[in-house]
């Protein structure tokens, strides 16, 4: 099957230079406007992935997301939200990104083409049969993710990926391939644009849904996130209020003794 890279090809935009900011804006504003619609066509499989990490999961597996730059930052980021929005431990979704910590903040050159860290980095958290790995990767083309893959298929571990480029190495590789063909960038090659808004948007429907699935959500509440802030805390004695139909004072008392949304709910209705 024929492979293009469309995160590489011109923008349909020239002469960004002779443009005013507001026609700048505009105009990027405008292409990441089919970004949305680009992620409703991977609907579907979009779907077999998050089942594969749901049930997964639910048998005690983890979520490991891998990538380089870019993607590697964003699946820390959404990895990195799941614990104080839902409440669950550090390493049941984790991110992954060739070159480490370093790399969050600073580019690493060359770690992308590493062909052995991937699986090195995922041997190194006791990667097993139970986990799902999801490659993300805009070109499809990362050495990094792409041989890690490859290892876990080896080693009977769920794989996934997100990528932007249609029939891609990394589709190829990965059980459970997502593919949101999000055409040239405005910037050309600039997939920190239109590729990595598709990615995050991807990212937060994938965890979301596993996390609701798995007991998360009660209602339409984070009724497990971590009380981290006053801000948080102030949403914890509100979702009470509604939910218990208590004035504040007794709401506020009730998380103060339980310190958790959830259980202040089962405490009260049980006493």
């Amino acid at each position: 099957m024929s492979f293009t890279k469309t995160t590489e090809q011109d923008s349909n935009y020239n002469h960004l230079e002779q443009m005013s900011v507001k026609e700048l804006l505009t105009n990027i504003n405008q292409e990441d406007q089919t970004v949305p619609n680009a992620v409703a066509k991977a609907i579907p499989q979009i779907e077999a992935l998050t089942k594969a990490c749901v049930a997964q999961l639910k048998l005690g597996g983890r979520l490991f997301y891998i990538g380089a730059g870019t993607s590697g930052r964003l699946g820390i980021l959404d990895a990195s939200e799941c614990p104080p929005t839902f409440g669950v431990s550090h390493d049941m979704v984790i991110g992954l990104i060739a070159g480490g910590d370093t790399a969050i903040r600073k580019a690493v050159e060359f770690a992308e083409d590493s062909e052995l860290q991937g699986w090195e980095d995922l041997k190194n958290h006791q990667i097993n049969a139970k986990d799902v790995v999801i490659g993300i990767a805009a070109s499809g083309t990362t050495p990094y993710v792409i041989k890690a893959l490859e290892q876990c298929n080896a080693n009977n571990i769920i794989t996934g990926c997100i990528t932007c480029n249609q029939n891609s190495p990394l589709s190829h590789v990965a059980k459970n391939p997502i593919e949101v063909i999000v055409g040239p960038e405005f910037v050309t090659g600039s997939s920190r644009m239109k590729a990595g808004t598709a990615q995050k948007l991807v990212l937060n429907m994938i965890s979301t849904t596993v996390m609701i699935q798995m007991g998360k959500v009660k209602g339409n509440k984070m009724v497990d996130m971590q009380l981290s802030n006053h801000k948080l805390v102030n949403r914890g004695v509100e979702m009470l209020m509604s939910e218990l139909q208590i004035e504040r004072t007794e709401a506020k008392a009730l998380l103060n003794k339980y310190k958790n949304v959830r259980t202040a709910i089962q405490n009260y209705k049980h006493a």
